[in-house]
C-alpha cells in the first residue's frame, strides 16, 4: 500500500518542480550572481525569506487550477471580464518576451565560453525546444524539462568548491543596508527573479493539462513546496559562490558579462572544469525556462482567445497553440543575438517582473477569494497573511518601477 501511494505521488509530481527549475532561469542566475558580487552575503537573508513567499503564491495557482479545472487567463475572463483578461495576458506576453531574451542570451553567453557563435547555439536551442513540444505529450515535455533543469544543481557543487566563509555568511545575514538605493534595487530585482507573472499562468495551466484534479491537491502542494526549496537553494548557491570569489577579491565590483562570472569560479574549480560546470548550469536554467515561458504564453493567450491549447493535442488539432509557442521562441532568439548586455538586461527584466506584481498578485488573490468554493476559498488568518505579502511585494514592485525616476529627480 505504501509503495502504491508513493507511485501515485510520483505520478502527480512534476509541475511544481518544473516551474521552480524555470524560476531559477538565466536572468535569476545573473541577478543572484550580481547580488553576490556587489553586496557579498547581504542579500542572503532575502533568499531564505522568499521560500515561503514563492510557495504561497504558486500554491494559490495550483489550488485554482485543480479546483476549477481552468487556466489563469480563463478564470480572469470569467470573473473580471474580457478587458482584464486581455490586459493580464498582454502583461504576461511582455514579461515572457523579456524572459526569453535573457534565456537565449544565457545560451549564447554559455556558447561563447567555448567559441560557439551565438546564432549557432541559440538556433540549436530553438530547434531543440520546438521539436520537444511539437512531437511530445505533456508528460514527455515535463520529463524532459525536469532532466534539463536538473543541470542547475551543478551550482550547489560550485558553491561548495568555492569554500565560502561560514562566519562571513552569518555576518551577511545581519547586515541589511536598506537605506542604500543600489541595495534596494537589487533586492527588488531578486524578488522579481523569484515571483514572475509567467509562473502563475504556467503552473495553473500545467496541472489542468496534466489532468490533475482536486483529489491531487495534497500531492501537488508537496511538489510545489519541494520546488520552492530547491529553487531558492540554487539561488543561494549562486550568490554564495560569487560572493566567495568576486565578492571577496573585488568587493562591490559590478559584473558586466557572463564570462566574468565563469572566470570568477575557475581559480577554485580549474579553467576547464569551472567553465564546463558553469555552462551546463546556465544552459539548463535557460532551456527549462524557455520551455515554461513559451508554454505559459501559448496557454494564457489561448485561455483568453479560445483556441485549442493542450500538449495532448496534435499540432494539426491545435495549430495556434504550437504556432504561438514557436513564434515566442523565435522572437526571443532574434532579440537575444542582437548583442544585448546580458547582465544589465537580466536585472532590468527582473525589476520589470517586480513592477508587474501588483497586477499579477492582485488578480491571483482576488480569484482565490472569489472563484473558489467554500472549502477551498482563501479565508481567515491565512488570507490576511497572504494579503499582506501581496501588498508588500506589490509596493516593492512599484518602488522598483519608480526608483529610476526618483533618483533622476534628486
Amino acid at each position: 500500500m505504501k509503495h502504491r501511494r508513493m507511485l501515485g505521488f510520483l505520478t502527480m509530481f512534476g509541475p511544481g518542480l518544473v516551474v521552480m527549475f524555470a524560476d531559477t532561469d538565466a536572468g535569476s542566475v545573473i541577478t543572484a550572481a550580481q547580488s553576490g558580487a556587489v553586496w557579498g552575503y547581504k542579500l542572503l537573508l532575502l533568499q531564505l525569506v522568499l521560500i515561503p513567499i514563492v510557495y504561497m503564491v504558486q500554491e494559490l495557482a495550483v489550488r485554482l487550477g485543480l479546483v476549477t479545472g481552468k487556466g489563469h487567463g480563463e478564470l480572469i475572463r470569467e470573473h473580471f471580464g474580457k478587458g482584464w483578461a486581455w490586459f493580464s495576458v498582454s502583461t504576461l506576453m511582455v514579461a515572457c518576451l523579456g524572459a526569453l531574451v535573457t534565456e537565449f542570451a544565457g545560451v549564447a553567453g554559455a556558447g561563447l565560453l567555448f567559441g560557439i557563435p551565438p546564432w549557432i547555439s541559440v538556433g540549436m536551442a530553438v530547434l531543440l525546444l520546438s521539436i520537444v513540444a511539437w512531437t511530445g505529450s505533456y508528460l514527455s515535455v515535463e520529463r524532459i524539462a525536469i532532466l534539463i533543469g536538473s543541470f542547475e544543481l551543478i551550482f550547489l557543487l560550485v558553491a561548495w568548491w568555492a569554500h565560502p566563509s561560514p562566519a562571513a555568511m552569518l555576518s551577511g545575514l545581519t547586515q541589511i543596508p536598506w537605506r542604500q538605493p543600489g541595495y534596494m534595487y537589487l533586492a527588488v530585482a531578486n524578488i522579481g527573479a523569484v515571483i514572475m507573472p509567467w509562473m502563475v499562468f504556467y503552473h495553473q495551466s500545467a496541472v489542468v493539462d496534466k489532468g490533475l484534479t482536486v483529489k491531487d491537491l495534497r500531492a501537488t502542494r508537496r511538489d510545489t513546496a519541494f520546488g520552492a526549496v530547491i529553487t531558492q537553494i540554487i539561488m543561494i548557491a549562486i550568490l554564495v559562490a560569487v560572493a566567495a570569489t568576486i565578492g571577496k577579491d573585488h568587493p562591490g565590483e559590478s559584473l558586466n558579462t557572463v564570462q566574468q562570472i565563469a572566470d570568477a569560479l575557475t581559480p577554485y574549480l580549474g579553467k576547464t572544469v569551472g567553465t564546463i560546470l558553469f555552462a551546463m548550469g546556465m544552459v539548463g536554467a535557460s532551456l527549462v525556462a524557455a520551455i515554461v515561458v513559451s508554454l505559459a504564453t501559448a496557454w494564457g493567450l489561448g485561455e483568453v482567445s479560445g483556441y485549442k491549447r493542450s500538449l495532448e493535442h496534435h499540432p494539426t488539432k491545435a495549430p495556434w497553440f504550437y504556432i504561438i509557442y514557436t513564434v515566442m521562441l523565435i522572437a526571443g532568439a532574434i532579440m537575444a543575438i542582437s548583442g544585448v548586455n546580458l547582465v544589465n538586461l537580466s536585472v532590468a527584466v527582473q525589476v520589470m517582473n517586480a513592477a508587474l506584481l501588483p497586477i499579477v498578485l492582485g488578480l491571483l488573490y482576488m480569484l482565490a477569494v472569489k472563484a473558489l468554493p467554500e472549502p477551498y476559498r482563501l479565508s481567515g488568518v491565512y488570507s490576511v497573511v497572504v494579503g499582506t505579502i501581496v501588498v508588500v511585494t506589490s509596493l516593492l514592485g512599484l518602488y522598483a518601477a519608480l526608483s529610476p525616476f526618483i533618483l533622476f529627480l534628486r
